[in-house]
């Protein structure tokens, strides 16, 4: 037990510190994770650390999902569902397809079953990696909203996918009817559990009062219960996370307040950047536990399997994208679409960004090692590097490329929009002047009677004008001499109150309460100037 306690531990701070020099470096975090767990795994003495599938797909995929539906805005992904769904959908299947064929093609004793198997798996972009790399690069809104809505539905046909295909080669029947219908009601019944197990945790919230503790805890439940209960039915529980995560999250203003809120948006960063940060890690250690388990090939030829494959996932999905394209230019002439002239430019950042992670390696790491007879399962052994190949191929290489490719081809937005300084500058203003008249109309001819009404009115006023003053002098040497005297003020404070600190008179819980305070009122000023 010690000693596993002392690997986790040592695992945690190797990811935080290989975090802290990504970020120094300006490389995308999951590329360098991956790249240092590779490193550290070809290290002499370096013990092979082996992932269960199980771990991945039960203890990390369902908060990483709900993480990334919460903050999905449904407004975007309804305007964009078409294309989300035909790649999400549509290019999964074409590229399990493409890569079946390949399979056979190229590599000596692959059946269909197996090719298909390994198209399932390589097939679905990873939505951790697509939106690290994008973060800090100047993308259009509409890619990113594209990449994320796709990403968010993929890792649940992929599985499909790959969970038929497993089927027909443990039992050598397949039926594309059965299939096609089994499909269909995975998908759909995956969801309506979501929205079922998301239902009733709107009642949980909304109707039974709590402390902020157990409403947070809850939504750490939330996710798992969902994915349980869907894989439990053999339904997609991916497809469940993502539902009831969409559905929660666009009703979050009713069942959360603000505490809630703050105190569950800090929890659930920290928790996703460790379990985000030890997954792309132990994806780079896995390399020496996938080279020793690579009977009967050889090294290079393994290698020369996976760039084959990865060139076909690459081409398949540029492809696509610019294909998409030129058909919904084409079919916008007879149905409403939200952009009917999308451009060059965009598929093929669309396209680029099709890096492969977790979900894929849990997917090859699940194969089993025997058929049910009792034989070996066949190929497993090249299935796992061919998938670890195309990970590091597409993780590194496309993820190092992505930032230049946008540069380069500098994207233009699909859909006007209005500059984010302008949008909160606007929605500050209206929020105070919504509280204005609120005031001025419930409390008229008492405002003069009541210091503190007084006050209040004085501060909404004073905000009022401060907002205006900024956005028009935001810059300038008013500017300047404000965040100065802004910035000298919050100092005294903190000196102050950590003089308070040492006293007796004055408790630890309340002084950091006040610190808190404090905290947050730094934080709406920086956000206002920014």
């Amino acid at each position: 037990m010690r000693e596993i306690v002392l690997l986790g531990l040592t695992l945690l701070l190797g990811m935080a510190l290989l975090a802290t020099l990504a970020q120094r470096l300006r490389i995308p975090t999951p590329i360098f994770l991956v790249l240092g767990g590779l490193l550290v795994s070809l290290i002499p003495g370096v013990p092979p650390i082996s992932i269960e599938p199980e771990l991945i797909f039960l203890v990390f995929l369902p908060p990483l999902l709900y993480e990334a539906a919460w903050f999905m805005s449904w407004r975007e992904l309804w305007r964009w569902r078409r294309i989300v769904l035909v790649m999400a959908f549509g290019l999964v299947i074409l590229t399990a397809t493409a890569v079946a064929y390949a399979s056979v093609a190229f590599i000596p004793g692959f059946t269909l079953a197996v090719g298909f198997l390994l198209g399932g798996i390589v097939s679905p972009p990873d939505a951790v990696a697509a939106s690290s790399v994008l973060k800090d690069v100047d993308a259009p809104k509409s890619t990113l909203n594209i990449l994320e809505g796709e990403s968010l539905i993929n890792d649940a046909s992929s599985l499909i996918v790959f969970r038929f295909a497993l089927s027909t080669i443990t039992s050598g029947v397949f039926v594309w009817q059965e299939v096609a219908v089994d499909f269909v009601l995975v998908t759909i019944m995956g969801g309506l559990i979501g929205l079922a197990v998301g239902g009733i945790f709107y009642a949980i919230h909304r109707w039974i009062p709590m402390q902020p503790r157990i409403t947070i805890l809850l939504t750490f439940l939330g996710p798992y219960i969902m994915y349980m209960t869907a894989e439990h039915f053999h339904y997609s529980g991916v497809i469940a996370v993502v539902a009831g995560g969409l559905f929660l999250s666009n009703h979050s203003h009713r069942i959360l307040n603000h505490t809630e809120r703050v105190q569950g948006l800090s929890m659930w960063a920290t928790v996703i950047f460790i379990i985000n940060g030890l997954v792309f890690v132990l994806i780079g250690l896995e390399l020496s536990v996938v080279v020793q388990e690579l009977d009967g090939y050889s090294v290079p030829d393994a290698i020369f399997y996976g760039l084959i494959i990865s060139g076909v996932l690459i081409v398949v999905r540029m492809v696509f994208a610019l294909m998409a394209a030129g058909w919904t230019r084409i079919a916008g002439r007879f149905i409403t679409v939200a952009v009917r002239n999308a451009g060059w430019r965009g598929p093929l950042v669309v396209g680029w960004a099709g890096m492969r992670g977790v979900v894929s390696l849990a997917a090859a790491l699940s194969i089993p090692l025997n058929l049910p007879g009792g034989e070996l399962f066949p190929h497993r052994s090249l299935i796992l590097f061919i998938t670890f190949v195309v990970i590091l191929v597409t993780l590194v290489f496309q993820g190092l490329t992505l930032p230049m490719v946008i540069r380069w081809l500098h994207p233009k937005e699909l859909f006007p929009r209005m500059p984010e300084e302008q949008q909160e500058a606007i929605i500050h203003r209206q929020l105070q002047e919504v509280a204005l008249r609120e005031l001025r109309r419930r409390f008229d001819g008492q405002v003069d009677d009541n210091v503190l009404l007084t006050s209040l009115k004085n501060r909404l006023e004073s905000e009022l004008k401060l907002n205006q003053v900024i956005a028009a002098d935001r810059d300038g040497p008013t500017m300047a001499r404000y965040h100065e005297a802004r910035v000298g003020l919050s100092a005294a404070k903190r000196q102050e109150l950590e003089r308070l600190r040492r006293q007796e008179d004055f408790d630890e819980d309340v002084v950091r309460k006040i610190e808190a305070q404090l905290d947050l009122e730094e934080e709406r000023y920086d956000h206002l100037i920014r």
